[in-house]
């Protein structure tokens, strides 16, 4: 364990992860026998420039990587069908960059378009004072004591790219033009700026994530655990204001933590209503299915698939839901109808 020079930890390139961290508690190195945990931040130097050439800086700034540079990431594990399967190592051993917010892992597969992880090597997770590592964990957010928004509306999707993050901040978008205080907030995924800061541009009065919870990456976490941080979450909406909360949750129905999310009752009954992103067809459809049959109210399909007239008309052939254009969504008039037909089933429900 060596004491960490603050010049060299002032100069490292600090990643979107590790936003919520205090620099200050930073002190000291740790040697290479400590196996690293999720969330666990280490200082590593770069050692090759793979698919990712950037790492997305805590205020958003994209800063280029070249080899030497070192960098402050925060270990976990990633699920990206379009990006990389990663994770955790079991040792400080030379490993990846596997996603430009900031996450340090192992890969093990990734998909064919990409040039490959950008190689890095682990310097020492960054400890106290009494040599215990800071951890992300150490910095979540707690659970405030405000009531939840009185309208909560969540995106499934089919896949990675099937425009949930689109659909949801179109969803605020058109929440906030109807009148709503609509805040956002994304319970699952791995750490990027970009899907918050978008939420922000559509009109979200507040936005919070993952990262405020404690996360780098939800991949292989507990289901408690993410239901009990999308509670979290949503009361921090609350406390700033929001009377209405779009939550994003990330990847597919198959992936492991959405399909349970999406199984799980609490948030069935916490979910005044769901959308469905797809990118097809075929995926609308047996998505649509997926959730009904989980219970869920499902109130539109829109995404990807809406980018083809075709496509949507397919869709909407054997469909008996509303889909929506995600330029549709951001405008107040939809908003008020998809709120009267929720309101609808609300009482044919309770009759």
């Amino acid at each position: 364990m060596d004491r960490l020079d603050p010049i060299r930890l002032a100069t490292a390139k600090w990643a979107y992860s590790t936003r919520r961290v205090d620099p200050s508690d930073c002190v000291m190195l740790s040697g290479p026998g400590l196996r690293p945990r999720a969330g666990d931040l280490v200082l590593a130097k770069v050692s090759a420039i793979g698919s990712h050439a950037n790492v997305e800086c805590p205020t958003g700034r994209k800063s280029a990587l070249l080899p030497g540079d070192e960098v402050v990431l925060a270990y976990g594990n990633r699920y990206a069908p379009d990006q990389y399967e990663a994770f955790v190592p079991d040792d400080l051993g030379p490993c990846h960059m596997v996603a430009a917010g900031g996450l340090a892992a192992r890969a093990i597969s990734w998909h064919e378009r990409l040039r490959g992880p950008t190689e890095i090597e682990p310097v020492g997770l960054l400890c106290r004072d009494d040599g215990e590592p800071v951890n992300l964990a150490d910095f979540a957010m707690t659970q405030p004591s405000a009531d939840m928004p009185s309208l909560i509306l969540a995106v499934f999707g089919t896949s990675m790219n099937s425009g949930k993050t689109i659909t949801a901040a179109s969803l605020v978008r058109g929440l906030s033009q109807a009148g709503y205080r609509c805040g956002a907030v994304k319970i699952t995924g791995t750490a990027a700026g970009g899907d918050p800061w978008l939420m922000r541009d559509y009109g979200a009065r507040h936005v919070l994530d993952f990262t405020d919870a404690g996360l780098a990456s939800t991949f292989g976490e507990r289901t408690d655990t993410l239901v009990g941080n999308s509670l979290t979450l949503l009361r921090g909406l609350g406390a700033a204001g929001c009377d209405a909360a779009v939550i994003e949750i990330a990847d597919g129905l198959f992936q492991a933590e959405t399909a349970a999310l999406a199984e799980h009752s609490l948030l069935r009954r916490l979910f005044d209503g769901v959308f469905f992103a797809a990118q097809d067809a075929l995926g609308a459809v047996a998505g649509v299915r997926r959730l009904t049959d989980s219970g869920h109210t499902v109130l539109g399909v829109s995404g990807a698939v809406m980018r083809s007239p075709l496509a949507a008309r397919e869709a909407g052939a054997a469909l008996d839901i509303p889909l929506f254009h995600i330029r549709d969504l951001q405008g107040a008039s939809a908003i008020v109808g998809m709120l009267e037909r929720l309101n609808g089933h609300c009482r044919a429900a309770a009759e």
